[in-house]
């Protein structure tokens, strides 16, 4: 029985330039954080039966993996050369499709899992970039680099895209103080909204590639306010972090009218009423989970202000270990 997981992520500043459609013209910028949240796999190997068995949100047998119907996990095994005598099991701390990276997470979690059983360990840059390829060019989904590297690294992490897709990786420089104030002041609400991503990251990609001026535009400002992002972390200007924040939401929301909604917008406005200095939707937008940057003496009214509209708190911690092994017995 092998068990590995790989956590999901927050992202601070850069989003959307991780997709080839942007970086290949122009380079891309992500900071982000990895955070105690997780997508587990268990893996065991049958020892007389020789079909396989997946367990997600539904549960498959087939007699090779190319019948699979999940795309992830099919590609992953065909990817690997696994053909027979498998189960497998995903579980989640946190629904999918909520905008923290859950997919990236799975399938770096999935491969992590299938190394380690044909005895092929890979480093951490070697397994983001084998579950790239997976998710982005064998099951063909509008994907960046961005939710792999954070699941195979974690921590808080500066990801650097050259034209040619070259990921330089680095730890966000901060104080130890620094970053525990961080951690406090930034607050996760629950919409309960869930959506794919697949229509909002399918019309960023056409529209890079067409060289639509509203969205590269906006994708160049959301890459240099990643920028300043990151100078004002490192410097320990964590407020100025939060107006940041406010600008990369309000630069994001014109690339897609798809990112946002009515309901949303009201939700934002009235954290921002209630001491928020600023704030985003997680992922590529339309759902799932909002974070704020609420600096101390404002956190107990903002969370009574997201607890009479029903949005429930998620707390966390970062994550600073990537994707693991947790056992293989």
């Amino acid at each position: 029985m092998i068990t590995t997981r790989a956590p999901l992520r927050i992202p601070l500043g850069g989003g959307g330039t991780d997709l080839p459609s942007y970086y290949r013209d122009h380079g891309g910028f992500i900071l982000s954080a990895g955070i105690d949240k997780y997508v587990y796999i268990q893996l065991n190997t049958l020892k007389v039966e020789s079909f396989i068995r997946v367990k997600y949100a539904e549960t498959e047998r087939v007699e090779e993996p190319s019948q699979i119907q999940h795309p992830l996990l099919r590609e992953s095994l065909l990817h690997t050369g696994i053909e027979s005598g498998l189960e497998i099991g995903a579980m989640s701390d946190v629904p999918g499709r909520t905008g923290l990276g859950s997919s990236g997470s799975f399938t770096v979690a999935l491969l992590a899992a299938l190394r380690e059983h044909t005895r092929q360990p890979l480093a951490r840059q070697q397994l983001a970039e084998e579950a790239f390829h997976v998710e982005a060019v064998r099951a063909g989904q509008p994907s960046g680099k961005h939710d792999h590297y954070l699941a195979a690294f974690g921590g808080l992490t500066c990801l650097e895209i050259d034209t040619q897709g070259v990921v330089t990786v680095s730890t966000l420089q901060m104080s130890l103080h620094d970053i525990e104030e961080l951690r406090n002041n930034m607050v996760l609400f629950y919409t309960g909204i869930t959506r794919e991503s697949f229509d909002i990251l399918s019309q960023q990609e056409a529209d890079t590639r067409a060289g639509t001026s509203e969205v590269v535009d906006s994708l160049h400002e959301v890459k240099e306010l990643g920028l300043q992002i990151k100078a004002a972390l490192q410097l320990g200007q964590l407020d100025r972090f939060g107006e940041l924040l406010h600008s990369h939401w309000e630069t994001k929301k014109r690339r897609s009218a798809k990112v946002s909604n009515a309901k949303i917008d009201a939700w934002y406005d009235l954290a921002r009423r209630h001491g928020a200095l600023g704030g985003k939707l997680m992922g590529a937008g339309g759902g799932g989970f909002l974070m704020f940057y609420c600096p101390a003496a404002d956190r107990k009214q903002l969370r009574e202000a997201m607890a009479t509209e029903g949005l429930p708190e998620m707390s966390f911690h970062f994550d600073d270990e990537g994707a693991k092994v947790l056992m293989n017995a």
